[in-house]
């Protein structure tokens, strides 16, 4: 099978290393993002799909806007049986969804139709569900509303992070896009359309998403904690300085204690949240400075009685 590759972060690399790889499939070109300044210092970097097909020896293009017209003229030209895109970061314009003759496949890490959009992984985390997975879709002019072909569910840890989620989800989906491919061309997959009432919505993360509400419960805010970590992390205001917090749930109760209230007990630190819930704080991050522990940021900061996270 004859195949045009789009994709651009770590998320898409296990299914382009499975593609490939595999005796079945032919890589024609790998379109990826441009390259771009990232990290500290804004140097100049590769996609780490540009990598991998660097290293693979398959031609890569790199066009500021797939919708260009140059862009579309060599899709034509490659003339690819399919065209599988996963993350790649653009938006694909209706008329170019005609090239391949099996369509353009994508490998969405939600239970579609839930969580359409950027985000699905963090958002599955943050809302609290229990059980995740990924969806193999023909993409059509809308966002993320094409047929399914294929699902895979996977459970979502109790203390998973979102970066640790999505490494499992794109291991997991790199075996199904190749029995999507494969089932395609032979004719035993039936697309699906997707109910269209039950979905909803993973918008891309926001700096704000990570700020903390300490009126929701300890559950609720534990969840946004994995959700968000790296990007845009947990944060609130301490003294007037942003504060980059780590935790977990704790089982007891502060009575008497103010929504964002820190109290130090048996050397430990904890932070009263909504429904009378917990936080068991472990890591601080003051702004500009280095992670510390807890008790660290307890004895430096000499706490007074009744201090808060949050703004006054």
């Amino acid at each position: 099978m004859r195949l045009v590759f789009c994709g651009t972060p770590a998320f898409a690399v296990p299914s382009f290393q499975k593609l490939a790889t595999s005796p079945e499939f032919e890589i024609l070109a790998v379109f990826t993002q441009p390259d771009r300044p990232r990290g500290r210092g804004q140097e100049i970097s590769f996609s780490p799909i540009k990598d991998e097909a660097l290293a693979a020896k398959i031609p890569v293009r790199q066009p500021a806007k797939i919708r260009l017209p140059e862009a579309e003229q060599d899709l034509r030209s490659l003339a690819p049986d399919v065209i599988v895109i996963i993350a790649y970061g653009q938006i694909i314009p209706a008329r170019l969804l005609d090239i391949p003759r099996l369509g353009w496949i994508n490998l969405h890490a939600s239970l579609l139709p839930k969580y359409r959009g950027a985000a699905p992984i963090n958002w599955a985390i943050a809302n609290g569900e229990t059980v995740t997975g990924n969806t193999t879709m023909r993409i059509d002019a809308g966002m993320d509303t094409g047929a399914m072909l294929l699902q895979q569910e996977l459970p979502i840890g109790a203390d998973e992070t979102a970066a640790q989620l999505a490494e499992r989800l794109s291991q997991a989906g790199a075996q199904l896009m190749v029995e999507t491919l494969l089932g395609l061309a032979g004719g035993k997959i039936e697309p699906r359309q997707q109910d269209h009432t039950k979905a909803s919505l993973a918008p891309m993360l926001k700096r704000d998403d990570g700020q903390i509400a300490w009126e929701r419960p300890a559950q609720e805010i534990y969840n946004r904690m994995r959700a968000f970590s790296p990007w845009p992390g947990a944060f609130s205001d301490f003294r007037g300085q942003l504060c980059h917090i780590s935790g977990h749930l704790a089982s007891k109760t502060l009575p008497g204690a103010a929504l964002g209230e820190i109290r130090a007990e048996a050397g430990e630190l904890y932070v009263a949240c909504g429904a009378a819930t917990t936080l068991h704080l472990t890591h601080v991050k003051l702004e500009g400075r280095k992670q510390i522990s807890a008790q660290e940021f307890a004895n430096g900061a000499r706490l007074q009685p009744g201090e808060r996270f949050g703004k006054p």
